[in-house]
């Protein structure tokens, strides 16, 4: 449908004063261009006519309507959607006639020409009279006059904190223009808003001060200015502070100031608080911004706050404050009673001002998922001694289960702890509370159960003082003092009836005395007379008590006893029938619903009230955007009108709503689904242009420009129209009958030098909007200077928390030369400190400005640059704050996964119904072009590239028009574009994504499996095998599959050959997409697929016998164990197994079990002795199989390793161990063999074994022994074990004491093996036992060695024996001793023994003889017993087993030290018995002789001896 703009204007006098002028739109819908072209002049006629009907209208009650028309309204419910029900039978039927069609239009038309035809004959006579009486003055008026000052500016000293005013009136022809300054500089009302006010009404000029300061004292200057000259008006102001407020009072007497009433104060209302969201449990402040004329610190103005049209109080819950140009009501602790409409209402000098916005409270998050909402407007109501009655609203249940019922808790004021006043839920919103204490103050709160659970507590109520309101009226009565039995209480019936409970109330007796009083009541079926009590358990002081525990379908009576200390009442009269009845329960549900369009973010929904109200309470209004199933509240408190405004909405999405009607037994059925509805603004006309600005001129013309309405109505602006007025006239003259489309326009047929102002008009499918303010007044003279003129047309797009980008366009005037750049300018808004954002000017005309602060505002200003030098200035741009919209999102760059198609996407936060995207590449716009497509698709767009390449890479951008600036911009780079084109390829060419290409697997028995996966295959996929140009079916030797859910595919080859080689192939075809895989399997690669294929396919065949599953390895115990293990398969009992080394059997003690699956072999204190290949054979009737280990080279140097790594973490400390031939450091382990890799070290220096320092070990401890030590040899010594991988460190330090020490060890070791070695002893002959016939003789032959020579003693049962005849002692050459007795007799029997000592000590060595006579039994020869010889020189041996000794002198065996058990370490005070090498002195094979296995030691025990081999010691150097 088309739409023609019809403008009509008018102009006329009356009363001889100023003309006016108006325009009328009118938009009426036409078929075609020629249906509208030939009923233009009728509808132009009818126009005329309804003008002219209005022109009898004063020019104050025009401009009175006119104010009335463009003052903003209140946040109240628009008039017109509260129809009366005529004026809804009305709508309808108007709605109905809409659609008949063209045809009735074109009649109404006709008809209309003819009778608009008189009316305009009319105007036109009634104008040519006005032009006739203006004539004369108008005469008067074209003779040219300078300014003049009829009435001069007038000096003022005012006191600080008052409004002072200015003003002059000026004459002269044209009218001059009237230009204020204070001290020289321009008066700028915007620098400080509110502050300044500038006036012109009918040729008197005024500046208004609203507070002034001190520093406001300055001269103020009035400068009138025409085509004929200037003129000056100069006025001073004064500004005083009384005495006493820091500065001195400059005048001698001081005027009484009039006490200001806050009422008095000229109050405007600035930033507004909004409709506001909140949750429960959260604060949140309506804040309201104002000017206050004057603003007097102790007089600020009376502000009242509202909520549903309430008066609030200030408390806990509600802070209110005003003052310093704001009122403010925080709320610190909402809920949602907090819900509703607030209103701030301040009373000024006019009435009262006022502004209200709504509040939306939602639930907090629930304790337990599914749980409802809270109650809440809690009361309680009917309050007495020992009762109350509790009621509240229910909680709206959209998504949640139906409530069940709910708990009612108490708690005593100034008390935490709340106790559960009923014990099974009540199922409506009342409940009587009784049981109260008499005079106890109470709060009380609710909780909803449902099925999921409970909900959270409401807000508490009020504070209620259980007393009985009439208590005391009643002890002020005069004859209850003479009263002592109570008389009975009346009107007994009950006030509350639901299925749950019966409230019980009464009367109470009239006398009832002064004493306290309490009731019995009493209950009987009725007709039945049977009366029993039932409230025995406590005493009843309040005339209401409610009964819970009556049966359904029966009736009841009551009857009543009033009760003092003196006695008891006459009963009541018996209630009625009393009788619980069913719940009146919920509403009918609301009648139709209709949401209709309001503001871009909200909502108007009306629907019908219910059929069935049952003391209705309010309603629940629910909305759910279409799609989807989801219902969200719209309130959270029950609203009471069947109106209302849903806010919060997103911009251009369709939502329907529901309504459910709410009282105290819950909520009724939902109402059903309103028709769908976009978010769109209310179709109205558009607010004032505004920013007129002046882009040339020409001396007769000038070109303006102009910025777009803030508000476009819901509908685009399509049409403007301009007006013009010399600045000495108040007549308005149109400038434009055809509406003009662009925000520029040149205006012709002007006056040189002459100085006009313009006003515009926006016009869209609602009709012309209010015109904007008057311009600057703007004089029309030709430019001539060389520089630009300004920029216009100041715009924002992509305004973020920190950035911009600010746009303009070229000025209209390019001066001299052309344009080359541009200067941008920024300054804060309220700044005048503008600054330069561009240190060279820039050749486009756009700007990225970044470095922002998130929430201020900001103002800018352009200049042109050309080859002359800066033009003027542009416009100072609208405010814009750095904050980004709620929701921006940024455009997305992507590829279709359909078509493959690169793409530019923005989903736009906000849209409205008249919205449009508009793109630009590098911020010029796109438009038609080849290269790109453009959809939109509800709140998405999308740039569709058709061949993208080099050429498109730029910078896009989007601006979503007629929002609050819906915008994003992206800069497609090339390794962008190559990534999208490369995954476009592969979109439009698709082709099976593969996980794992062609690939080969062989598997057991020989077989070979071919082999790939696919990401993803379906079931109709298909494929071939193609093997040398030859495709391969599944059949005899080949086997061919898929599996979708894996997405393999593979062929399997039971037996691969000499002819499998050569190249594979897998070709698929799955849907549209193909793809092929190939695998080329020859030379080396096939060799040695087919060497493993072949060695599976023995191992098949070996395995069909006993065979190793696992061949033989190597382990290491925690003993240092070497173990050679292995597994075996496939066993029986009869199945041989043996071990062999080097070919030769190994028999072990214990036979391998070969049924436990495995075998071990052990080998301890392994050593390189133990190198060798190992082989383990297995056998039985089904075949045979063999295990080969070789033990050797890295094999060998591993379990060294192995044995190393148990043994270096078993490691003691080093232990010191003094011998004769020096200090020893010795460290024990599990096990140590000289392979391991050991390092001794001397202060980090590796040590070698030499004749100083002597190394080796033993199988429990590796040893390090220093010879002859000196003080070179102190210091930290460590041992390092290495596995390895890993290094096992042990350290000793040997200094200081422990050196010491050790040292004086050393040397009394040294010095007692010297006397060992030196002393006297037996060295051999002698025997233990001599048996002998009497007669014979005896001979007791030894040798003896000392150094000295030692003495030798024999004894005879220990006495002396001395040489003689029969008994024979010698001692020959200090070598042999002997004692010969002849010819023994019994006498002769007894213990001999020999003493051989010298000054290192001796060896005592004892023989038993027996002499038997000839022809007895030679006796069992009986052993002397050993006694120890107390020597000084050293600590005797244990006594050995007893050996013959040879007879010939010998050196002894080397005896190593004796090693600690595993489990003990010897402390180092052990001193060494035998040593265990030689000194220094004395050559020594460098590793230590092994202990013999059988050590030959001396008979009977002797003094310590040593050996022979050992020298004297030598003493130490001092």
């Amino acid at each position: 449908m088309l739409y023609i703009v019809l403008s009509a204007s008018i102009h006329g006098v009356e009363g001889g004063q100023h003309s006016f002028s108006d325009r009328v739109i009118f938009l009426l819908p036409s078929a075609s261009a020629s249906q509208a072209a030939s009923g233009w002049s009728a509808t132009a006629l009818r126009c005329f006519n309804l003008l002219g009907k209005s022109t009898s209208k004063s020019v104050t009650q025009v401009q009175a309507q006119a104010t009335e028309a463009m003052a903003e309204p209140a946040y109240t419910v628009p008039v017109f959607r509260d129809r009366t029900s005529e004026g809804t039978e009305e709508y309808q039927r108007v709605s109905a006639n809409v659609g008949k069609g063209l045809a009735v239009i074109q009649q109404e038309l006709h008809r209309m020409r003819v009778a608009t035809k008189v009316q305009v004959d009319n105007l036109a006579i009634q104008r040519e009279v006005k032009d006739m009486m203006a004539k004369k003055p108008d005469l008067l008026d074209d003779v040219p006059k300078m300014p003049d000052f009829l009435v001069a500016l007038r000096p003022h000293t005012v006191w600080e904190k008052t409004p002072v005013k200015l003003f002059c009136t000026v004459s002269g022809n044209p009218r001059p223009i009237v230009k204020w300054y204070k001290g020289g500089k321009p008066v700028d009302p915007l620098s400080a808003p509110g502050k300044y006010k500038i006036e012109n009404k009918y040729g008197v000029h005024s500046l208004i001060i609203s507070r002034c300061v001190v520093s406001d004292t300055a001269e103020y200057s009035a400068v009138a200015t025409n085509q004929h000259g200037t003129a000056t008006s100069k006025a001073t102001i004064t500004v005083k502070r009384p005495a006493g407020s820091g500065e001195s009072c400059h005048l001698g007497l001081v005027p009484h100031l009039t006490e200001i009433h806050a009422s008095k104060l000229e109050v405007t209302l600035l930033d507004r608080f909004p409709v506001s969201f909140g949750v429960e449990g959260s604060s949140i402040s309506l804040v309201c911004t104002m000017v206050v004329v004057p603003d007097l610190p102790n007089v600020p103005p009376m502000a009242q706050w509202y909520r549903d049209d309430k008066l609030l109080k200030p408390s806990k819950l509600a802070e209110m404050s005003v003052g310093g140009g704001v009122a403010r009501l925080t709320l610190p602790h909402l809920a949602k009673d907090d819900e509703g409409l607030y209103t701030l209402r301040i009373f000024t000098k006019d009435g009262t001002t006022e502004h209200s916005a709504y509040l939306f409270v939602s639930d907090a998050a629930p304790t337990a998922a599914g749980a409802p909402g809270a109650p809440m407007s809690v009361k309680a109501y009917d309050i007495n001694s020992d009762y109350v009655l509790v009621a509240w609203k229910p909680p709206n249940t959209v998504n949640e289960a139906a409530i069940t019922g709910y708990f009612v808790d108490r708690c005593e004021a100034g008390s935490d702890t709340w106790v559960q006043c009923n014990d099974a839920p009540v199922k409506i919103c009342k409940y009587p509370v009784h049981g109260l204490s008499i005079g106890r103050s109470y709060h009380f709160r609710v909780r909803a159960v449902n099925s999921a659970g409970m909900s959270r507590p409401s807000r508490k109520s009020d504070k209620v003082t259980a007393i009985d309101p009439a208590e005391s009226e009643r002890l002020q009565g005069t004859d209850e003092g003479y009263v002592t039995i109570p008389g009975e209480p009346t009107d007994v019936h009950a006030s509350e009836i639901f299925k749950s409970y019966v409230v019980l109330s009464w009367k109470p007796p009239s006398p009832r005395g002064r004493a306290p009083l309490w009731y019995v009541i009493e209950k009987c079926l009725a007709g039945t007379g049977a009366w029993q009590k039932i409230n025995t358990a406590v005493k009843l002081h309040s005339p209401r008590y409610p009964v819970f525990d009556l049966q359904e379908g029966q009736k009841y009576q009551f009857r009543v006893y009033s009760v003092n200390m003196y006695g008891s009442s006459e009963a009541s009269v018996p209630s009625e029938p009393i009788q619980k009845v069913d719940e009146d329960g919920v509403p009918s549900a609301p009648g139709q619903i209709v949401a209709t369009r309001n503001t871009k973010s909200s909502v108007f929904v009306q629907w019908d009230s219910p059929k069935h109200q049952k003391n209705l309470m309010g309603y629940y209004i629910d909305g759910r955007i279409v799609g989807s199933k989801d219902w969200f509240p719209c309130n959270h408190k029950p609203f009471k009108h069947n109106r209302f405004v849903v806010h919060g909405l997103i911009p251009g999405e369709s939502y329907v709503f529901r309504v459910q009607a709410v009282n105290v037994f819950g909520l009724s059925e939902e109402s059903q689904e309103s028709s769908p509805i976009a978010v769109e603004p209310a179709l109205s006309t558009p607010s004032a242009p505004f920013g007129i600005t002046m882009l040339s001129s020409d001396g007769s013309s000038i070109t303006l420009a102009w910025q777009s309405p803030k508000h476009c109505g819901g509908s685009k602006v399509n049409a403007y129209y301009l007006d013009k007025r010399d600045a000495d006239t108040l007549d308005w003259k149109e400038v434009n009958l055809a509406a003009v489309k662009e925000r520029i326009c040149t205006v012709d047929n002007l006056t040189d030098g002459t100085f006009y102002e313009f006003k515009v008009a926006a016009g869209n499918l609602a009709g012309l909007g209010v015109p904007s303010a008057p311009s600057a007044p703007m004089k029309c003279e030709a430019w001539t200077m060389a520089e630009p003129g300004p920029s216009y047309d100041l715009s924002f797009s992509e305004v973020r928390g920190h950035s911009l980008v600010l746009l303009w366009k070229a000025p209209v005037y390019t001066g001299a030369s052309p344009v080359t750049g541009y200067l941008v300018e920024m300054a804060k808004k309220g700044s005048t400190e503008f600054t330069n954002l561009t240190p060279e000017a820039v050749s486009h005309r756009f700007l990225q400005v970044s470095g922002l602060e998130e929430g201020e505002s900001y103002v800018f200003k352009v200049r042109a640059v050309n080859a002359d030098g800066i033009g003027k200035a542009s416009q100072v741009s609208v405010p814009v704050c750095a904050r980004a919209l709620p929701g921006t999102k940024e455009i997305e760059a992507g590829v279709d996964e359909e078509t493959g198609d690169i793409f530019l996407s923005l989903e736009a936060c906000e849209i409205s119904e008249t919205s449009k995207f508009v793109w630009s590449k590098n911020y010029k716009p796109i438009g038609d072009c080849p290269r790109v497509s453009l959809s939109t698709k509800g709140r998405t767009s999308r740039l569709t590239f058709t061949n993208p390449d080099k050429d498109d890479l730029g910078r896009y951008s989007v601006v979503v028009t007629d929002t609050d600036g819906v915008s994003s911009s992206h800069t497609l780079t090339e390794d962008a574009l190559n990534t999208m084109l490369e995954l476009s390829y592969a979109i439009r060419h698709p082709v099976v994504p593969l996980k794992h290409g062609l690939n080969y697997e062989i598997l057991e028995k020989g077989h070979v499996r071919f082999w790939l996966q696919a990401v993803k295959i379906s079931s109709s996929v298909s494929y071939r095998f193609i093997v040398n140009d030859k495709e391969v079916t599944s059949g005899e030797g080949h086997k061919i599959s898929h599996d979708v859910a894996t997405g393999i595919i593979q062929m399997t080859v039971d037996h691969f050959t000499r002819a499998n080689e050569g190249t594979y192939t897998v070709q698929i075809h799955d849907g549209k997409a193909k793809t092929q895989s190939s695998l080329v399997l020859v030379g080396d690669v096939f060799k040695a697929a087919l060497k493993e294929a072949e060695f599976q396919r023995k191992e098949h065949i070996r395995k069909q016998g006993p065979h190793f599953s696992e061949y033989l390895y190597f382990t290491v115990t925690e003993d240092c164990t070497v173990m050679l293990a292995c597994k075996v398969a496939n066993v029986k009992k009869e199945t041989a197994f043996h071990w062999y080394k080097e070919d030769d059997e190994i028999v072990l003690d214990t036979p391998p079990n070969v049924m436990s699956g495995a075998c071990a072999l052990p080998i301890p204190l392994f050593s390189r002795k133990d190198q060798g290949v190992y082989k383990a054979a297995l056998s039985d009737d089904r075949g045979k199989d063999t295990s080969v280990f070789d033990i050797s080279g890295q094999v060998f140097d591993d379990i060294i390793n192995a044995i190393a790594q148990i043994a270096g973490a078993s490691a003691s400390e080093l232990v010191l161990q003094c011998t004769p031939e020096g200090i020893r450091l010795q460290c024990y382990m599990n096990y140590y063999t000289e392979e391991m890799k050991t390092i001794w070290k001397h202060k980090e220096s590796k040590i070698a074994s030499s004749e100083k320092m002597r190394i080796g070990g033993t199988a429990e401890m590796a040893w390090m022994q220093i010879c002859d030590p000196s003080d070179k040899e102190k210091g930290s010594y460590s041992i390092e074990i290495s596995d390895g991988v890993k290094t096992h460190t042990r350290s000793f330090d040997l200094s200081g004491q422990a050196y010491t020490d050790a040292y004086e060890e050393y040397l009394r070791l040294k010095a007692a093996a010297f006397a060992e070695k030196n002393r006297g002893r037996v060295v051999g002959g002698l025997p233990d036992v001599v048996t002998i016939m009497e007669e014979k003789s005896l001979s007791l032959t030894c040798t003896v060695w000392g150094e000295p020579t030692p003495e030798v003693t024999w004894f005879k049962n220990e006495q002396e024996v001395a040489s003689s005849e029969h008994t024979k002692v010698t001692f020959d050459g200090g070598k042999f001793a002997s004692l010969v007795i002849n010819k023994v007799t019994p006498d002769d029997s007894g213990k001999y023994s020999i003493n051989v000592r010298n000054k290192y000590g001796g060896e005592f060595v004892e023989i038993t003889v027996s002499v038997y006579r000839h022809g007895e039994k030679i006796p069992e020869p009986k052993l002397g017993q050993a006694t120890p010889a107390a020597t000084p020189a050293a600590t005797p041996a244990a006594t050995p087993a007893a050996t013959p000794v040879p007879r010939s002198p010998a050196p002894p065996s080397k005896t190593p030290t004796p090693t600690p058990s595993k489990s003990q370490t010897p402390a180092p005070s052990l001193k060494s018995p035998t040593p265990a090498s030689t000194p220094a002195s004395t050559p020594v094979p460098k590793s230590p002789t092994p202990t013999p296995k059988s050590p030959t030691p001396s008979r009977g025990v002797k003094s310590p001896t040593p050996p022979r081999f050992m020298k004297s010691p030598t003493p130490p150097r001092k």
